[in-house]
């Protein structure tokens, strides 16, 4: 697996905190590691963008960002608003398959979830994926409402023949409902691929040198880290 393609069920989910735990952990194994933001939305050209804070958090991670926009929409949306063009799926996997050649694994991460349109012609991050024939890790949260939008995420990518590597829960409460409980068996169910992490919620808060001590303690092996998922749900199951 020289490149994932890490995408979210949704806005807010913990996709950015996760791909800096991914990185970290890979990291951590003595991989290099390349972060490719695809299109940033919603930030100003002197702010730092979800693949700084991804290198902040993880540590000496390679970052590329394709086009940034102002306003915090769709990137499709927010490239027309701002008179700029847009980014299509092409160019995505054009600059991972680049980072690819250079680096042992390549974190491609969308903006919000997987049809987010990129361009007028309805390109997505699910186009980029199908070019680069790369596994999707689809970060989903915790509670009530993830299993329909990580169930309608791992279907559209099985219609298009993508491999679905497994689901993270972007941002595991402190103290989970009971929704969030019954949802860390329901989650593999749904998607029918198995939970490779949990990210505590909060965690993007916690020094680098700290997170990238923890990061591999909520990732499964798959993904370079210790996290065990049938302990982890005999400990939170309701």
């Amino acid at each position: 697996m020289s490149v994932l393609v890490i995408t979210g069920t949704g806005t807010e989910v913990g996709k950015t905190v996760t791909t800096a735990a991914v990185a970290a952990a890979a990291l951590a194994t003595g991989r290099s590691v390349a972060v490719l933001k695809a299109a940033q939305t919603g930030v100003r050209p002197d702010e730092p963008g979800d693949a700084a804070e991804v290198a902040r958090l993880a540590g000496a991670v390679t970052t590329a960002e394709l086009a940034r926009y102002p306003d915090p929409l769709a990137p499709a949306t927010a490239a027309r608003r701002a008179g700029r063009a847009p980014v299509r799926p092409a160019e995505v996997a054009e600059a991972a398959a680049k980072l690819a050649t250079e680096h042992d694994l390549v974190l491609v991460e969308g903006a919000g979830g997987l049809l987010v349109r990129f361009d007028a012609e309805g390109g997505t991050l699910a186009d980029a994926a199908g070019l680069l024939g790369a596994p999707v890790l689809v970060v989903a949260s915790a509670g009530l409402g993830t299993l329909n939008t990580t169930e309608l995420t791992a279907r559209e990518l099985r219609s298009r023949d993508l491999e679905l590597a497994g689901v993270v829960i972007g941002s595991w409460p402190n103290s989970p409902d009971l929704a969030s409980r019954c949802n860390v068996a329901d989650l593999a169910e749904v998607s029918g691929a198995p939970l490779l992490g949990a990210v505590p919620a909060g965690v993007g808060a916690l020094s680098p040198t700290d997170f990238r001590t923890a990061a591999p303690t909520w990732l499964a092996a798959r993904l370079s880290g210790t996290w065990d998922a049938e302990a982890f749900g005999v400990r939170e199951a309701p």
